[in-house]
């Protein structure tokens, strides 16, 4: 395979759970040379398993794993040691927390002036939240998900953590966007990337905030299907099928066809997407599809849906997309060394997908080895006696 976009980049990772370990995963992935730093316990995610833990192998396979107590100033001393080295920090406390600590932005900055330093919090460095601690399911909350997910007066929790992962995806958006930028600089100055829980859940609600202003309402679970035209409905054998008709009235035409059902076609309350889109047509059109998909296995609406052209897909549980044909075919799971499922990058370069690194580094594996860059064999002796 030829070499990967980000081979030579090298990222400081100081950060737990998901949002930085996440971008610094997939980042990884990419080619570069992430180095986490933990404490000499373990970062809290790898809840007592070490290496073992399925959830941080997934968001730390392929990184390099220095431990070190940053409570110490001999410590702190030696991340500063580093940063002259590295190209990428990313960190995920509290604002304020790792300045506290001595590895402040203005601090960072001043030892490596190209530094691309990358802070993720909850809720930004300032405003009426900004101390408040955050973790997904707080970012799904106050980030209107919840209740664009449910119906009104029936708020619940969603089914896996949203908030957590586009917040890495969007640190990992703003850290190769700096990281372009910086190449486009003579100087090659680098930039503070900031992101927070928060900011990252538009990018997810943008579609209905737009609804909300031009309703006039707030959405919530149901309020876009009458614009989408889609439905999710049980067939016979118990699978469900989803369908996305949106405005076109060719879908609409086939699905008619496909449920032998065609005289909906000039049914006065379905006739055009203007009809379909009122809320009581729209009632009337998924009652009816409900009753004619509880006639027929899912073998059979798949058989139809597909000679007929119609936008459709079996709702699928986690293990069947794992074993799933287009699943396999677009080689999008790894295993790591201790088989662990690891999930591949989402696009691929020059038409191959960046295998995920497959090693999951124990507690402080790479100490010795990373520390050897900027201290002598005494230094590294010394900080190992002051535990």
């Amino acid at each position: 395979m030829a070499p990967l976009p980000l081979d030579g980049i090298r990222v400081l990772e100081i950060a737990a759970y998901i949002s930085g370990p996440y971008a610094g995963a997939m980042l990884a992935s990419a080619g570069a040379d992430v180095v986490k730093i933990e404490p000499p316990a373990g970062e809290a995610f790898r809840i007592g398993m070490g290496a073992g833990s399925p959830y941080f192998a997934q968001y730390n396979a392929g990184k390099r794993s220095v431990a070190i107590d940053l409570k110490s100033p001999a410590a702190v001393d030696a991340i500063k040691k580093l940063l002259p080295h590295f190209d990428v920090l990313i960190e995920n406390m509290r604002p304020g927390k790792l300045e506290a600590l001595g590895l402040g932005m203005e601090e960072c900055k001043r030892i490596n002036p190209h530094l691309i330093y990358t802070s993720i919090s909850g809720f930004g460095n300032g405003g009426p939240l900004r101390d408040r601690p955050a973790y997904d399911s707080i970012g799904q909350s106050l980030g209107g998900l919840y209740t664009i997910m449910n119906d009104e007066h029936d708020i619940r929790l969603t089914g896996t953590c949203l908030a957590d992962l586009i917040t890495a995806i969007s640190t990992t958006l703003g850290i190769l966007t700096a990281l372009v930028g910086r190449s486009l600089d003579s100087k090659r100055m680098g930039k503070k990337v900031e992101t927070s829980v928060f900011e990252a859940m538009t990018t997810l609600t943008i579609d209905a905030m737009t609804q909300a202003f031009d309703l006039g309402k707030n959405p919530v679970r149901d309020t876009r299907h009458p614009q989408a035209s889609n439905f999710c409905l049980r067939t016979a054998s118990g699978e469900y099928v989803t369908l996305h008709l949106s405005s076109s009235q060719k879908f609409w035409r086939s699905l008619a066809g496909a449920v032998e059902r065609e005289e909906l076609i000039e049914d006065s309350r379905f006739r055009t997407y203007a009809d379909r889109t009122v809320p009581e047509n729209y009632k009337s059109m998924e009652r009816i599809l409900e009753e004619e998909f509880a006639k027929h296995p899912y073998s059979e609406w798949e058989r139809r849906l597909s000679e007929a052209d119609v936008p459709f897909a079996q709702a699928l549980t986690m293990h069947q997309l794992a074993e799933h044909p287009q699943m396999r075919w677009q080689q999008m799971l790894d295993r790591s060394e201790n088989s662990k499922m690891l999930v591949r990058l989402p696009w691929k370069m020059d038409g191959e997908r960046p295998q995920r690194p497959q090693h999951v580094p124990s507690i402080g594996e790479h100490t010795t080895e990373v520390l050897k860059e900027v201290l002598s064999e005494a230094e590294i002796a010394e900080l190992v006696a002051s535990n």
